[in-house]
């Protein structure tokens, strides 16, 4: 059973699929090797991930392993409409539409868990949190659970630190082939695009406001200094502010970046960091835009509230008139604009992220009883093994250390 917008657009959604999959050949030798192994054989993996073209692969290469797969959205603008009709159509349990209510959003949720999944993938950590609150039942016959994304192992720590945490969680964001690559080039290219498509503005010469330098705000602050833009971030980090600095931007308090910014872009993890005191001191036309997971990073509730005029003005691009007369816009309803108001991130990055994700769901299963309920980084090899399997899919070939060389390094007793 599934539910999907149009089954019609199966059709387009298998042609995006077959172009993704061209580009993902890291993730297509794990599926190689998984059609061998069967690892996930009987097994339920139960997903709230975007549902993408990159996510389709993903998914194929589970159900080679062996996997009954079922899967619902992780945020309500992400849905790829034709990939969901176009995987309902190959069999999989598919319950996510582009602009779902949040009645539907957690009604798809409930729908994933009754599926009664031996092991869950997030994005955000929602389906997790619903399991532990709502379907306690469920958790003695979960082998464990993976997480894609920043706010989700942020949310995962704090219940492990709180002792609500019952199964083991890979932090798949923890691997450097996801937040290094994912996060600083996907994000840092897709946040753009989304922005580009919504408003079809020129970067050169503008001043784009980055508020959060982790991975994901170094990706749009390259991005955007490479388009001609002036970069301003704003950070509560002192090394993530001071990395800023060094990389040759300007570093300074939001209350002060505010009257200067024509874009702002937040990457945070956080709650309300673009306040209505923050917009209410922004230029006429100004631009606001979320690249992090949930919709509160910049206050919406409170926006909403104080306009005097809201109206849609181009592709999920908004236009706010405040009580002063000036106008504000925001791209993709505040919701992570890369996927709201664009793709999300090339094949090419995802195809890293998810050979993290396929292989930890593999480990669980290897290391069925064996793992604590805490949240765990997947061993170094691993993510060697991505790597590698990424540059002979890129054609790119690179040195081994001789004998000598790894003698060397294994010894502490040459000196000067």
């Amino acid at each position: 059973m599934s539910f999907t917008k149009d089954p019609k657009l199966a059709a387009q959604g298998k042609l995006n699929l077959e172009i993704a999959e061209k580009h993902m050949g890291a993730l297509l030798t794990v599926r190689d090797e998984f059609k061998k192994t069967k690892p996930f054989k009987g097994l339920t993996i139960g997903m709230a991930l975007h549902v993408t073209k990159e996510t389709g692969i993903l998914i194929r290469t589970l159900t080679a392993g062996g996997a009954r797969v079922a899967i619902t959205g992780c945020n309500p603008l992400s849905t790829q409409d034709d990939i969901a009709a176009a995987l309902a159509e190959e069999g999989v349990e598919v319950w996510a539409y582009k602009g779902e209510s949040r009645e539907d959003y957690y009604k798809f949720l409930t729908a994933v868990i009754q599926t009664e999944p031996d092991i869950t993938i997030d994005d955000g950590c929602d389906l997790v949190t619903e399991i532990h609150t709502k379907h306690k039942g469920l958790l003695p016959k979960l082998i464990g659970a993976c997480e894609e994304t920043t706010t989700g192992v942020i949310r995962l720590r704090a219940m492990e630190k709180e002792g609500e945490l019952k199964v083991p969680v890979i932090a798949v964001n923890d691997n450097l082939t996801k937040h290094l690559m994912d996060n600083y080039y996907g994000t840092g290219q897709s946040t753009l695009d989304g922005i580009l498509r919504s408003t079809n503005m020129l970067f050169a010469g503008k001043t784009v406001v980055i508020l959060g330098y982790g991975s994901c705000g170094k990706g749009v602050a390259m991005r955007a200094k490479g388009l001609g833009s002036q970069v301003i971030v704003t950070e509560v980090d002192a090394f993530a502010a001071l990395q800023a600095a060094m990389d040759g931007h300007r570093v300074m308090t939001m209350e002060d970046a505010t009257p200067l910014g024509d874009l702002f872009i937040t990457v945070t993890g956080n709650i309300h960091v673009i306040r209505m005191e923050h917009m209410e001191k922004m230029k006429d036309g100004a631009i606001l835009a979320n690249s992090g997971h949930f919709d509160h990073e910049i206050d919406m509730a409170a926006l909403e509230k104080k306009a005097a005029r809201k109206r849609r003005v181009r592709h999920y691009l908004d236009e706010y008139k405040l009580s002063s007369g000036r106008v504000i816009y925001v791209a993709g309803e505040g919701r992570l604009v890369n996927l709201a108001s664009a793709e999300g991130h090339p094949s090419e990055v995802m195809s890293l992220s998810f050979c993290g994700q396929a292989l930890a769901c593999e480990y669980l299963v290897k290391n069925k009883g064996k793992l604590q309920p805490t949240v765990i980084t997947l061993p170094t090899e691993i993510d060697d093994r991505i790597a590698k399997q990424q540059l002979i899919a890129m054609g790119v070939a690179i040195d081994e250390l001789t004998p000598e060389q790894k003698k060397y390094l294994g010894s502490w007793r040459e000196g000067t």
